[in-house]
């Protein structure tokens, strides 16, 4: 049983490769042995649904197909039941070219047949089942937490659900579990896992979705090593169910090291690190390029990149992002002419060979002046900050634009050499809010500083490091975690640091400071993105390619036509009113268009098309049956009504002006001038005209965009 794939017609032979989860099975209907079968295999299109009985046989030796498992053998048809017929798909799940992402989001159904997509959902569930195995054997419970809980501050804006019986009150999915698996904690459950959905309301990227699911694990009385014991044990078997070999344990580097090696805080170990060559300039050199002397002066070398045009290095410039005064020196061959000394000594400091990339960033001594002066840490300043940042996203740009010439991201199928972990740790406990002027948490505000910086929370913040921790691969972060505060007059001293009064921290975690009063052990733990471990395995460029039903850039989902507004009656119920939402009705009814349509806004209700034409498009609300919109008075060539029912979906009735106008001097204006169009049901049909006359249907016009091409 499964799908048709593909139908070959030779006449007295029908040849139909039926596709299932496990694969694809050739089956032949010969007209000569069952001539009713036959003809009814010659009615199946593509991605039918059909049953066939039969016997397997083996095939000839010069017919076997090598590219399937199945290929060897094939099935003799002695019946066939068609399950379900099909459309035509807007494309086919053996197709070699795939169409649009937006396409495939919408026939997100169609999409998931193919081979490529059932092949990353299993590599998930083999990956996700490893992973619960192993904690499960290590004595951790799999405990839920709630989806529905209170908002606190988590970095990015929550998702809130308004509550019906609680008028004015709210909701908050979860943007991690971090209270609740904390409580777990003190509640006497010292080892906790779940696999658990959390929802942040931020910008998208490739690696980024609004709903994602979180390994989050806590432990009481760990040191950080045994979390990370932990992790590198569970990823072994995670990478393990997925065919790769990885050897614990990973490398660890401090915060402070990751910065000045790398210029980040999540290395990709794959290209050579940074290396800093100040010391290969004379004082009269650095004043010479008018570089300062007491900033860093960093060599970033890219392997085999081999001889560059005036064209090339050109377009290195707008790589660059300076930051903090960080200047660049793209053109090594200059530097070597002019200062042919310091030159020599950048090569020998950088390994370099002689097709390798070099080029040197410096700081131009303009030193950044707010309250983090001093240090982002104790070793690396604020102002060597930004030059080493700047270095390390220009590393990064440089590594993707010569991908192809060093050859470092490419799998080797060594897994050493492929996966390259590491533990980044001792973050900053703080950071300085530019905007707000003031501290901020680097990690969470329940993350529990080093014991020896404790004396420094309020003389120094900037120096304060936390028992934070990342675990990344290849430059991506897998996960982050941290020891916790187990105490709350300690708890107290963190709020207090970052400007939080008692009373608003009570206000906001009023329950967890109450609990750290009862006994709480010391605790910690981490959480790892699953959706992204599952993306480096199966070498995808999107999380939207390991995750079965995701959102678009825009946070949409484009098969179930997810968000949409809601009726007013439910609005009603949730005390909830929706200023401008006729604007928004229009924004979100005009980014649906066909990209052949471009209106262009005159006016808050008008429009106007490429050829000068007007386009009024009022909006209202269903109110018993019927809809009362409102046009300024104007020359319309086209009107579109846009009407929400009281089910809360929008109908668009595209009409142009041979409709409408007939009924034009009928309809009633308001005290302002304003053309009165009403609209109402009548049986299940929809009509248009004025409140006493005439009236025309026009459901035959709904989602009718010609008028408007």
């Amino acid at each position: 049983m499964g799908w048709v794939n593909r139908r070959r017609d030779l006449g007295n032979l029908i040849f139909v490769d039926v596709r299932d989860r496990t694969g694809i099975t050739q089956v032949v209907f010969n007209k000569e042995r069952d001539p009713a079968v036959h003809e009814k295999a010659s009615l199946l299109r593509n991605e039918y649904v059909i049953a066939v009985i039969g016997k397997v046989k083996q095939r000839t030796a010069d017919t076997i197909n090598k590219n399937i498992p199945t290929g060897e053998v094939e099935l003799i048809a002695e019946e066939l039941r068609i399950l379900n017929e099909s459309k035509q798909p807007p494309f086919l799940p053996g197709d070699a070219v795939l169409p649009n992402e937006e396409m495939r989001l919408k026939y997100r159904y169609i999409d998931l047949r193919r081979d490529a997509m059932q092949q990353n959902i299993e590599l998930r569930h083999k990956v996700a089942i490893a992973i619960r195995s192993y904690l499960s054997g290590q004595g951790f419970f799999e405990i839920e937490t709630p989806f529905m809980t209170r908002s606190t501050p988590e970095g990015a804006r929550d998702y809130l659900v308004p509550s019906r019986v609680q008028p004015g009150s709210f909701y908050a999915l979860p943007q991690s579990p971090q209270l609740f698996k904390q409580i777990l904690m003190i509640s006497g459950f010292d080892r906790y896992f779940q696999m658990v959905r959390c929802f942040r309301d931020e910008d998208l990227r490739a690696d980024r979705q609004p709903e994602f699911t979180q390994i989050d694990l806590e432990m009481s009385y760990p040191q950080p090593e045994r979390v990370w014991e932990v992790v590198e044990g569970f990823l072994t078997a995670a990478f393990k169910a997925a065919g790769q070999e990885i050897k614990p344990p990973f490398p660890r580097m401090s915060y402070d090291q990751a910065i000045r090696l790398y210029g980040s805080d999540k290395p990709d170990m794959r290209l050579p690190a940074m290396t800093d060559v100040r010391a290969a300039f004379t004082a009269d050199n650095l004043a010479t390029l008018a570089v300062s002397a007491s900033l860093p002066v960093v060599a970033i070398r890219i392997p085999k990149v081999g001889e560059l045009s005036r064209k090339d290095r050109d377009e290195i410039k707008p790589l660059f992002i300076a930051k903090g005064g960080a200047k660049l020196f793209e053109d090594f061959k200059r530097l070597e002419k002019n200062f042919p000394e310091a030159a020599s000594k950048i090569r020998q400091a950088t390994g370099a060979e002689t097709d390798d990339l070099l080029v040197v960033v410096a700081g131009d001594g303009k030193l950044a002046e707010h309250k983090s002066e001093g240090g982002v840490k104790p070793e690396v300043k604020q102002h060597d900050h930004a030059v080493y940042t700047a270095a390390g996203l220009l590393r990064l740009a440089l590594a993707q634009k010569y991908g192809e010439r060093h050859g470092a991201f490419k799998k080797s199928g060594d897994p050493e050499k492929d996966f390259r972990f590491l533990w980044v740790t001792d973050f900053p406990m703080f950071e300085w809010d530019e905007e707000g002027k003031r501290w901020a948490a680097a990690h969470h505000p329940f993350t529990s500083p080093h014991e020896h910086d404790m004396d420094k929370l309020e003389s120094d913040p900037a120096s304060v490091r936390a028992l934070a921790y990342d675990v990344v691969l290849n430059g991506t972060e897998l996960g982050s975690g941290s020891i916790r505060i187990h105490r709350q007059d300690i708890q107290s001293k963190i709020f207090h640091a970052l400007g939080m009064t008692e009373d608003e921290a009570r206000a906001r975690f009023g329950f967890f400071l109450e609990a750290l009063e009862y006994g709480t052990p010391p605790h910690g733990g981490i959480a790892l993105g699953l959706d992204r471990i599952v993306m480096i395995l199966a070498g995808a460029d999107s999380l939207r390619e390991v995750i079965p039903f995701p959102k678009t850039a825009r946070a949409v989902d484009l098969m179930v036509d997810a968000p949409t507004p809601v009726g007013r009656s439910q609005l009603k119920d949730l005390h909830i009113h929706v200023e401008d939402l006729g604007i928004f009705m229009r924004d979100a009814w005009l980014s649906k268009l066909p990209p052949e349509i471009k209106l262009t806004k005159k006016h808050r209700r008008v429009y106007q098309m490429s050829n000068g034409s007007h386009v009024g498009i009022p909006f209202a609300r269903e109110i018993d049956q019927s809809w009362a919109l409102s046009l300024p008075e104007s020359q319309y060539n086209v009107i579109v009504l846009l009407c929400q029912t009281e089910a809360g979906a929008v109908m668009d009735f595209v009409l142009p002006s041979s409709v409408f106008s007939p009924l034009w001097d009928d309809f009633n204006r308001d005290d302002e001038g304003r053309i009165e169009l009403d609209v109402k049901r009548d049986g299940a049909t929809i009509v248009l005209g004025p409140a006493d006359g005439a009236n025309i249907r026009i459901d035959g016009y709904l989602s009718k965009y010609g008028p408007l091409i």
